[in-house]
């Protein structure tokens, strides 16, 4: 039997949720400044093309070296939760969010997409029954209230337009996290490479038969790049958080985005500091700290369970191998039942209920 390796229950989900969080909170306002020479629906294409282009390269490069055996391949029965995660996360939530963008301030707008980690913890919460604590749900709720208060317009109770398109494309892209969650155990970059190709080819025929053309050389590789790493790279390492923290808690994490966004709109595009953004960003701030400060930890019991997915041979993973192998890798494996206590999230081993 290998020797188990040990580590925080923070590594490495929340990292990779972070690391996440920043890559996508600067796809706001540069987007913001792409809109001024892009039309939305063909932009919201570009980003996801460029993703899906950006990735194609490295998984051709990563299985030329014969890196790709480490990653789980995707089975048949995963395609339908794939198919629908595309078209809800990357046909329909772009589309909204680049339409939201041309109508609302970059740094407001930034703020808003706060809504799509409350979004993926409630549906994880009310429809696939993942586990909630109390802090999270404070944490939630002052999460609404700082997209509350960036939402509504002061003269009267008047939704702005920009700020319920994006809250549609946060809401969206809440069931896009919590139907890639199904996949989670298959190859990252595979999934997020087809997310990216689909997506982006059927958004720019779309805008193309609208009318829309294709935008200068500079800008197009200018929106390919803002793509490959806000839109790709950030979804291959929010996936890779999904099997260590799972649905609800990578949401909270990613809650980060939306400050850098906000950081970035009045570094780089000039827009004041109102009172209204830094009531809004305090309300959402004491919101992610409640999630980032949450220890869940109590016995629990872990069924036999068989499945496939890279791992490393940690507590959970004490299997024989006839010969020496690398870490991390990836083949059919099996889960003896098993009864201890510890810190731990809801991923792929910890799906009991409470």
């Amino acid at each position: 039997m290998i020797q188990p390796r040990s580590h925080s229950h923070l590594w490495p989900g929340v990292p990779l949720a972070l690391g996440s969080a920043a890559l996508f909170g600067a796809v706001s306002p540069l987007s913001k400044l792409l809109l001024d020479v892009v039309s939305p629906l063909m932009l919201a294409g570009l980003l996801y093309l460029g993703a899906g282009l950006g990735l194609a390269l490295f998984w051709f490069y990563r299985n030329s070296i014969g890196e790709g055996a480490n990653e789980a391949s995707l089975q048949r029965a995963d395609l339908p939760w794939l198919a629908a995660a595309i078209a809800v996360g990357g046909v329909v939530a772009p589309v909204l969010l680049m339409s939201g963008l041309a109508l609302a301030t970059a740094s407001s707008a930034a703020l808003l997409l706060n809504v799509e980690g409350l979004a993926t913890m409630a549906i994880a919460w009310l429809v696939f029954r993942e586990n909630v604590d109390r802090r999270l749900l404070v944490g939630a709720g002052a999460i609404l209230a700082g997209a509350v208060v960036l939402s509504w317009e002061g003269q009267g109770l008047a939704l702005n337009a920009g700020a319920l398109l994006i809250v549609g494309a946060c809401v969206a892209w809440g069931i896009d996290n919590n139907l890639t969650r199904k996949i989670s155990a298959a190859d990252p970059v595979t999934i997020a490479m087809l997310k990216g190709l689909v997506a982006g080819t059927t958004n720019v025929v779309v805008a193309l038969l609208s009318g829309a053309a294709l935008p200068h050389p500079a800008s197009f590789w200018a929106a390919a790049v803002v793509g490959f790493l806000g839109i790709g790279v950030s979804l291959v390492m929010f996936i890779l958080a999904l099997r260590h923290l799972g649905t609800a808690r990578t949401g909270a994490y990613y809650s980060l985005a939306p400050f850098i966004g906000a950081f970035l709109a009045i570094a780089l595009l000039g827009e004041s500091l109102t009172v209204r953004l830094l009531v809004a960003g305090v309300l959402m701030g004491a919101g992610l700290w409640l999630h980032l400060a949450e220890r869940h930890a109590h016995d629990h019991e872990h069924e036999g369970l068989e499945h496939e997915h890279s791992h490393v041979h940690d507590a959970h993973h004490q299997h024989a191998h006839d010969g020496p192998v690398t870490e991390p890798h990836s083949h059919w494996h099996r889960h003896a039942p098993m009864r201890h206590s510890h810190v731990h999230y809801p991923d792929l081993h910890h799906q009991h209920r409470h």
